[in-house]
C-alpha cells in the first residue's frame, strides 16, 4: 500500500511539472538571431498569426527609423543580417505584431528596437527605441524594453546598470506600466576584480 501511494505521488508530481510549461521570463520570441534572408511579404492567416516578413526591408523602408540605424544595417556574413524578430500579440489586433531588434555584427549590441502593427494590408511602426544598447521582447502580452547604461569608465562588456521598462498597449499607443532600475556590482566580472587564489 505504501509503495502504491509513493508511485501515485511521484506520477502526480511528474505530471504537474510537465504541465507547468513556459520558458521563464521570456514567453514569446526567439532569443537568438532570426535569419530574415529570403523571407516572405506580410501575410495574415485566418488564425491571426502573422506570416514571416522580410524584417530588413521593413526597417529599411520605415521613415521612422533613423538614418544611422539604416546605415549600420548590413549583412554580417553573406546575406545574414544582425536582426532578431519576434511575433506575438501586443496591440490586440487581428494579426500578430512584429518586434524587430537591430544589432551590431561584432558584439551583438542592440542599436534599435521597433514594433510593427498590422494595418491596411501592411505594417505600421508603433514603437521605436534607438538609444543603444537596447533590446525589446514580448513577455506575456507586454512589451519589455531593456536599456543597458554605462558609466564613464565602463567597458562594453560590463555596463554599470540597466533600465527595464514594461509597456502596455492603451488608447492606440504604448504606455509605461513599470520601470525597474538594476545596478550591477563592479566586483563581479569587472576589470579590477582580484584574481582567485591558486590553491
Amino acid at each position: 500500500m505504501i509503495t502504491a501511494t509513493a508511485v501515485f505521488a511521484a506520477l502526480t508530481l511528474f505530471a504537474s511539472a510537465c504541465a507547468t510549461g513556459g520558458t521563464g521570463a521570456r514567453d514569446e520570441g526567439p532569443a537568438g538571431a532570426d535569419s530574415v534572408a529570403g523571407a516572405t511579404t506580410p501575410v495574415s492567416t485566418p488564425s491571426g498569426r502573422a506570416g514571416r516578413v522580410d524584417a530588413v526591408e521593413l526597417v529599411k523602408d520605415d521613415p521612422k527609423v533613423s538614418a544611422a540605424v539604416k546605415r549600420d544595417l548590413k549583412p554580417c556574413v553573406a546575406d545574414e543580417y544582425p536582426v532578431d524578430v519576434s511575433y506575438g500579440n501586443l496591440t490586440g489586433g487581428s494579426a500578430d505584431d512584429i518586434v524587430v531588434n537591430v544589432m551590431t555584427c561584432g558584439d551583438a549590441v542592440g542599436i534599435g528596437a521597433y514594433v510593427y502593427r498590422a494595418q491596411d494590408g501592411g505594417y505600421r511602426n508603433v514603437f521605436k527605441a534607438e538609444a543603444p544598447p537596447v533590446y525589446a521582447e514580448i513577455d506575456r502580452g507586454d512589451l519589455v524594453v531593456t536599456q543597458q547604461l554605462y558609466g564613464k569608465d565602463d567597458p562594453v562588456s560590463y555596463p554599470s546598470s540597466e533600465e527595464v521598462i514594461t509597456y502596455g498597449w492603451s488608447a492606440g499607443r504604448f504606455a509605461v506600466q513599470s520601470r525597474i532600475h538594476n545596478d550591477y556590482s563592479n566586483a563581479v566580472g569587472g576589470t579590477d576584480s582580484p584574481a582567485p587564489d591558486a590553491n
